[in-house]
């Protein structure tokens, strides 16, 4: 697989198209945006009469499909850059290995109702694993989290420390059997209950729940909902502005190999802002893709 495409909005499904018809190998991965509501767009140029969000997504799925993009409605949980230059996703159900990543996931970020989180962000809470659980070895852990998403973070702090736990904020569990499965066999508690408040002397040591009672903890990570764009920029070691992912005018972030488009790097957030972005984030890709190809057959050759 050559390109993977996070977000099936209008800013990946763009891409796809773009990098599909040039002949690279793309794969899609992500389910329903939140402009594929039952809602009116009046604004969206070459459309004379209104059209609803649902069915531009539609247009757009089917057009893609038609180029050869390979699309599921499949959630990614985490991506890495391996020693090769290449990138390794991971989803609910497998591993991928792809040359190049296109991320285009919008910016929602799920925070919980911590009265005082922010006061401890890069002093015992983190929102990436990857980033930051070597700090947190053989130390008390808790990821807060409902989701695959968090099991998924979870079973990664295990590389650092055994002493990890999964708290809901009192949200019902929603991992799949597998990972229940999973955590289960490592002896990760899932605790329902809810932590309102952290403590610390300037770092954080103890979580105190809604019932009054507290637990010792050196690192809370934040694992709710789904992987967002944060998420990903953390793990890659994307250059951030705020909340939004870095880009130049091409769509390239600090990282070669890895393009952002959309909603996910702020500005004007807009549909047709999020389709012409993603046009130059798959052209972008279709061009470090080939170079990769010229520079293996050199080699080869």
């Amino acid at each position: 697989m050559k390109l993977l495409v996070i977000g099936a909005g209008p800013a990946g499904l763009s891409a796809a198209i773009y990098a599909s018809r040039a002949g690279i190998e793309t794969l899609v991965l992500g389910c329903q945006p939140k402009v594929a509501g039952n809602y009116d767009i009046d604004n969206y140029f070459g459309f004379a009469e209104t059209i609803s969000g649902q069915e531009l997504i539609e247009r757009g799925l089917a057009q893609a499909k038609r180029f050869g993009s390979d699309i599921h409605c499949e959630r990614v949980l985490s991506v890495a850059q391996q020693a090769n230059g290449g990138f390794l996703a991971k989803t609910e159900s497998r591993e991928i290995s792809v040359q190049a990543v296109i991320i285009a996931t919008g910016v929602s970020r799920a925070r919980p109702s911590i009265e005082n989180l922010r006061d401890y962000e890069g002093r015992g809470v983190s929102y990436c694993v990857s980033c930051d659980g070597f700090f947190f070895r053989n130390k008390e852990t808790i990821v807060i989290g409902e989701g695959n998403f968090a099991a998924n973070q979870a079973l990664e702090l295990l590389q650092y420390t055994p002493l990890v736990a999964i708290c809901t904020q009192g949200n019902r569990p929603t991992m799949n059997e597998d990972f229940q499965r999973r955590l289960g066999d490592a002896k990760i508690d899932v605790i329902d209950g809810r932590i309102t408040r952290l403590l610390g002397d300037g770092f954080l040591t103890k979580a105190r729940f809604a019932d009054g009672s507290e637990r010792t903890v050196w690192g809370l990570f934040v694992a709710m909902g789904e992987a967002s764009s944060a998420d990903f920029a953390n793990a890659l070691g994307l250059e951030r502005n705020g909340e939004f992912i870095q880009v130049d005018h091409h769509q390239k972030t600090n990282v070669p190999g890895v393009f952002a488009a959309g909603d996910c790097t702020g500005g004007f957030l807009q549909i047709a802002v999020a389709v012409g972005e993603g046009a130059k984030a798959g052209n972008s890709a279709i061009k470090y893709i080939r170079e990769l190809r010229k520079r293996s057959r050199t080699l080869d050759g």
